[in-house]
């Protein structure tokens, strides 16, 4: 095999299909490369879909259009401690109406989804395709080689293969090892349950759906829990800090059974059925993990940029991949109105995302990663939390305490009040 296009987009995820749909509606001839017999066939995902502005503006009827199970009204946040939890929810009628403000989504579908409808605007779907290096002329990128299957060729190629991307690495464009502190691996379980049984447990209605997160929930593993709610299963999970998982020597399949087992969450998940388990990799070193985003005749996206926001008050990554997806599609056809796909050529990508929610928001959480390597945030704090929470509610006859009081002394006795002042000017500083 070996043809010639406008463009050549590698990894048919959110972003690269993202790419290949803006580039194709403009008429350029473009090859979307996908290492699975499908796109999303390689995806695990457990989480929320946030909104898609970029997508909505090519959909605008897109919450109808696309495979989207339940749409988010109610997130919670549950501090947990042994038997003890405390938990806060926010159900806002603004998410209950379009446009919605997030999704529970089955990566495979969308994907799919996705990759089909940059088809039917054009573009060329190659899949079983591994990519196994770029081609370079000139010194500058000019397609790729698939594993094979020959060369393909175009003047521009769009990175979208994954947070380990092959294609962003063999241009030189990130570095050959990761620092495990910027990263973090997820693990989930599908669990199947009546859709009846879901909506009378979590309170919802029609699609309504549910989001929650969990903190103190991973045996002292710098992590966190989710539990989201799709239209008859759930999925549930655990996502750890790489190098504090390696520290502790737990495997993330015995951490995740034992939060199926805590009692707060078994009662959750009780009479359902698990399906499967899956893990993946995710870039959570934020603003400063971003490798460089533009080469001579490439460009990179999406997870393979490292555009994750897993430490900011709401964890994001598919909207800031599809965002970057699409403005690089839209740097690609700049370039090719203007015959220049050299760096200084494509580098309007780099404009166009710094004006982006996508780079100003990972700027405004660029110091999270670092407050979150506190262990105190994982076992003290959670404790803390349901002890005074756990005070201010029982009744034993005695006196109360002033809540002042109460907490002070809780505080010195579970954190330590230098701590909490430290970390709170950290975590000023991070938010």
């Amino acid at each position: 095999m070996s043809k010639s296009y406008q463009a050549i987009v590698v990894g048919a995820g959110p972003a690269g299909s993202s790419a290949a749909l803006t580039m194709a509606r403009a008429g350029l001839e473009v090859a979307l490369v996908e290492r699975g017999t499908f796109p999303g066939e390689k995806n695990m995902f457990g989480g929320v879909l946030h909104r898609l502005p970029a997508l909505e503006e090519v959909f605008p009827d897109f919450w109808d259009r696309a495979p989207l199970e339940r749409h988010i009204v109610k997130k919670g946040v549950t501090f947990m401690t042994g038997d003890s939890s405390f938990s806060t929810l926010i159900e806002a009628g603004n998410f209950d109406r379009t446009p919605y403000n997030g999704y529970t989504v089955f990566r495979p579908r969308f994907d799919r989804w996705l990759a089909d409808e940059a088809v039917k605007a054009g573009a060329t779907l190659i899949t079983s395709a591994t990519v196994e290096d770029v081609v370079t002329r000139g010194g500058r990128v000019a397609g790729v080689s698939i594993l094979d299957r020959g060369e393909l060729a175009a003047p521009v190629v769009v990175a979208a293969d994954g947070v380990l991307s092959f294609t962003a690495l063999k241009a030189g464009l990130r570095r050959p090892t990761f620092d495990p502190a910027q990263m973090a691996v997820g693990i989930k379980a599908l669990i199947d349950m009546p859709r009846e049984v879901i909506d009378d447990r979590f309170g919802l209605v029609r699609d309504q759906g549910y989001a929650g997160e969990f903190v103190g929930c991973t045996g002292g593993v710098r992590g966190g829990g989710f539990l989201y709610t799709n239209y008859d299963s759930l999925s549930i999970g655990l996502v750890f800090h790489l190098a504090s998982l390696r520290v502790s020597g737990k495997t993330p399949y015995d951490l995740l059974n034992e939060f199926l087992e805590q009692p707060q969450v078994a009662k959750l998940v009780r009479g359902g059925r698990l399906q499967e388990y899956s893990a993946h990799l995710i870039p959570e070193g934020g603003f400063d993990m971003i490798p460089e985003l533009v080469g001579d005749g490439i460009l990179v996206t999406g997870d393979a940029a490292a555009l994750c926001n897993a430490t900011g008050v709401n964890l994001e990554g598919i909207n800031l991949a599809t965002q970057s997806g699409v403005l690089a599609g839209q740097a690609v056809i700049a370039a090719q109105q203007a015959g220049d796909f050299s760096r200084k050529g494509l580098e309007e990508y780099r404009r166009l995302m710094n004006d982006s929610y996508v780079i100003k928001d990972l700027k405004l959480y660029r110091k999270a990663p670092h407050m979150l390597h506190n262990d105190r945030i994982y076992n003290e704090y959670p404790e803390l939390i349901t002890s005074v929470m756990e005070q201010i509610y029982s009744i034993d006859g005695a006196p109360k305490e002033s809540l002042s009081k109460l907490f002070l002394k809780t505080a010195r006795e579970k954190v330590g009040l230098a701590n909490i002042l430290s970390d709170a000017f950290g975590a000023w500083r991070a938010v």
